[in-house]
């Protein structure tokens, strides 16, 4: 591979499960995109005062501990992709690690991160870590849980990409059908159209609003099936939450892809609350992407 100028993947770690989860998931991806994968940990401490400082024997001592992380990491990344050629480089740094990485996403791919770690970076991917940064990167944030997805039966299950109609979910479904195509699987497209569940329309309103919908996601849709033909494409329309709706369909994907907010019921759909339902609740890995 050896393709050097290719945009990054960085993936963070902090020695917890789910942060070698977001390797593993991060080093297939970048294979399949043959692209770079740059590994980094932060062994910054809170700032305690200016009556407390570390003495050498402490910064050594997190030295040694994050170029542990990175051994295992980088064991990781070789071992979930083996015979492939990994462009591969580990960083060890002292910087707080949200500022660092929404500093390095504007060169990078994507960033990956595990959702919870085992400290607070000091040391840990928790979840203020990937909701900053799904708020405030440069780039695409994929966020994974305890299952990477990339065993034979989860690998083989589609892309679920939400769509609003809006154009922030333009990006987002851009990303679906690159990710399905070079996984070989195929994109369901999921919309709904309201906030609240159980809306007793009449039936002669229910179908008006159905074909209106379903326009809409046409619509949204329209030239993806010429650019990807490759890829299968199913189109999901529910009157539902759409949080509740992206949740229930994900355990039939292997990558959840949304925008980072929309208009209508996806209005605000990762900030917040709904942030939180998202990112912390499908057990899918979740990518999402910001409308620059």
């Amino acid at each position: 591979m050896g393709n050097s100028t290719a945009a990054q993947i960085i993936a963070a770690v902090d020695g917890s499960a789910s942060s070698y989860e977001a390797v593993a998931w991060a080093a297939v991806d970048a294979v399949l995109h043959r692209c770079p994968l740059r590994i980094l940990t932060s062994v910054a401490v809170p700032d305690f005062g200016p009556d407390r400082t570390l003495s050498e024997v402490d910064v050594e001592w997190l030295r040694r501990d994050g170029e542990r992380i990175m051994a295992e990491a980088a064991s990781v990344a070789h071992q979930t992709v083996p015979g492939e050629e990994l462009e591969l480089a580990t960083e060890v740094i002292f910087a707080s690690i949200i500022p660092t990485l929404i500093r390095r996403s504007a060169q990078a791919r994507m960033l990956v991160v595990g959702s919870r770690g085992i400290g607070a970076f000091h040391r840990g991917l928790l979840g203020s870590v990937s909701t900053a940064l799904t708020h405030h990167a440069h780039c695409p944030v994929a966020v994974i849980h305890g299952n990477s997805a990339i065993d034979p039966v989860s690998a083989s299950k589609p892309v679920l990409v939400g769509v609003d109609g809006s154009p922030n979910s333009v990006p987002a479904i851009e990303l679906a059908f690159e990710e399905a195509s070079r996984r070989k699987v195929g994109v369901t497209a999921l919309h709904t159209w309201s906030d609240a569940s159980g809306i007793d329309l009449p039936h002669s309103g229910w179908e008006a609003a159905r074909e209106s919908e379903e326009a809409l996601l046409a619509e949204n849709l329209a030239g993806y099936r010429d650019r990807y033909a490759q890829v299968p494409v199913l189109r999901i329309l529910k009157l539902d939450r759409p949080v509740r709706a992206l949740l229930d369909e994900s355990a039939n994907a292997q990558l959840l892809v949304v925008g980072s907010h929309g208009r209508g019921g996806f209005a605000s759909m990762v900030l917040g609350s709904t942030s939180n339902a998202l990112l912390h609740t499908v057990e899918c890995p979740i990518i999402v992407v910001r409308n620059s």
